[in-house]
């Protein structure tokens, strides 16, 4: 029996991959000439235009979401027709319809959100990626073909229903981005920074594979709705269970039953995934990487981090709790609430000691990690609307910043926040965006877009149980503004005479378009936040 494909659905993260390997072909037969480097970049932004057509095509359709690679009907069993599942005595819980085919690829209103995103932020990713290949000193072919991989991944991550897509995809994101950190020639702190990423992303995979081999050896399935049905029918741990071995109902009654505590399984799992994905997004006690990978890495790389990798990241942990975990919120919600105070109190201590500009950036990114998390940890389904609007406030205002320490650090290698005096005065565009993506990320006005995106996480907090998580996040607000009022009035105070630094001033035109792209959004952002809001409708997630 053959699996149909809806090429329709899969097109944004296959039509990445057709111009990723379309980089490839160019950059092995192109002459070694000044117009390959554009013509490169010029293809790599026009299929990630193109990705980006394609998922607002889907936004713009109606009916129902789009599903395929799902499981062929002739071969569609019973869920606890498998080896090893654990089926209960009791025929209460198997008196339910039987639901719906499984499906590994799901595009709804989560998956277009997450996609857009992913791709909107990759257009500004491309930019600076042409900023910093004016050098000269890192392959082109080699970056661009890694960024649209990455890319290719953080789309098809937020479709993945079922775990061994969902780890692929988050792998797919990751993997290349070691590449990335190190493309940079004789240089030795982007090779430690990637040796650093490269170590902790393997250790988060081997955790998070642990849980994710625990959550199938207890349901017997990979797909995420099959689990939350597994979970809801309270078959573990329960008298009088019989073990299904190839068909066999044989009763389990033997002296095993001592070490084969299921709900204690489903617990380490987990708390072992969400591990992994706390190492992906940089939360505390995972967020010691963040600093030195950030510094070390091209700031292209360091903008990928924030925003793309961050967001992939923070798609799988939703999926996840809600759609695979939702019954147990009484295991992870305690534990996302105590991660989401550590994360943004400890992101924003960091980030007052800090003195060079991507390092801060670096810190910064791991509180506002703690403040997208905070939602997640009221329990309630609705409240997932409030982290991922944040999310999308937030990409626009980070990326922003990033452009502009991309288009300094031109003109000044250091990268510290004292080259940054009287910015406002040496560029009168560049230095009055980067206040007003500081003031947005600080949630101040006129930088509306901030204080929106705190405004509804505050909301859901106050509107829940989170009520000393909102006492927290209004602490580390305060806090915040130290650091970025800070690094504001160095941009608006007059530099002493001789202080300036000449530096490489090529690819000043990629980051200065990716500064006005990421500045009019957050502008449209700050106006009309409704933008953002109307994103994420009641019903986000469809998990039939």
């Amino acid at each position: 029996m053959i699996q149909s494909i809806d090429y329709y659905a899969v097109a944004p993260p296959l039509i990445l991959a057709l111009t990723a390997g379309l980089v490839l072909l160019l950059d092995a037969f192109l002459p070694r000439r000044p117009f390959a480097r554009p013509a490169l970049g010029a293809v790599t932004l026009a299929g990630v235009i193109g990705a980006l057509a394609v998922v607002v095509s889907q936004a713009l359709r109606t009916g129902d979401p789009l599903r395929t690679f799902c499981v062929p009907e002739g071969l569609l069993g019973s869920p606890h027709a498998v080896i090893g599942a654990i089926a209960p005595l009791s025929t209460e819980q198997t008196a339910t319809p039987a639901a719906a085919a499984p499906c590994s690829f799901v595009v709804d209103d989560f998956t277009l959100v997450f996609a857009g995103l992913a791709l909107a932020a990759g257009i500004v990713v491309v930019l600076l990626s042409a900023a910093e290949l004016a050098f000269g000193d890192i392959p082109v072919g080699e970056w661009y073909f890694l960024l649209l991989c990455t890319l290719a991944g953080a789309v098809a991550l937020p479709a993945s229903r079922d775990l061994i897509m969902l780890v692929v995809a988050l792998e797919l994101v990751s993997l290349p981005v070691f590449a990335l950190t190190a493309l940079r020639r004789y240089d030795g702190r982007s090779s430690e920074a990637a040796v650093k990423l490269f170590l902790v992303s393997v250790v988060s995979t081997a955790v998070m594979l642990f849980g994710v081999s625990l959550l199938y050896g207890t349901t017997g399935t990979v797909y995420l709705d099959r689990i939350a049905q597994a979970l809801q029918q309270r078959v573990f741990g329960a008298p009088g269970l019989r073990l299904v071995l190839d068909g066999a109902d044989t009763a389990y009654s033997s002296s095993l039953e001592i070490g084969y505590d299921l709900p204690a399984v489903v617990t380490v799992a987990m708390v072992l995934v969400l591990a992994g994905f706390a190492f992906k997004i940089a939360a505390v006690p995972f967020h010691a990487w963040a600093g030195d990978v950030y510094q070390g890495a091209p700031i292209p790389v360091a903008a990928l981090l924030s925003v793309i990798s961050k967001a992939a990241g923070f798609a799988g942990l939703i999926l996840i709790l809600l759609v695979a975990l939702g019954g147990q919120g009484a295991v992870w919600v305690p534990l996302i609430t105590i991660i989401a105070a550590l994360t943004m109190t400890v992101g924003n201590l960091l980030a007052m000691r800090q003195r060079h500009a991507v390092r801060l950036l670096a810190w910064s990114s791991v509180a506002q990690s703690g403040y997208i998390l905070a939602p997640l940890g009221t329990g309630r389904g609705e409240a997932v609307n409030a982290s991922i609007a944040y999310l999308v406030f937030y990409a626009a205002m980070n990326l922003g910043a990033f452009a502009v320490v991309a288009l300094v650090s031109r003109r000044s290698g250091r990268g510290e926040l004292d080259d940054y005096r009287g910015l406002a005065f040496r560029n009168p565009a560049a230095g009055p965006a980067l206040a007003f993506f500081l003031i947005c990320l600080a949630g101040l006005p006129p930088g509306l877009a901030g204080l929106f995106a705190k405004i509804v996480v505050f909301r859901e907090l106050l509107g829940g149980d989170g009520g000393w998580l909102a006492v927290v996040m209004a602490v580390n607000t305060v806090a915040g503004l130290y650091y970025y009022i800070g690094w504001v009035v160095r941009i608006f105070t007059p530099a002493a005479e001789g202080t300036e630094t000449a530096g490489h001033a090529a690819g000043w035109l990629p980051a200065g378009v990716a500064i006005a792209v990421a500045g009019i959004v957050a502008v449209a952002f700050s106006v009309a936040p409704q933008l953002v809001l109307d994103l994420v409708p009641g019903a986000l997630i469809a998990v039939g």
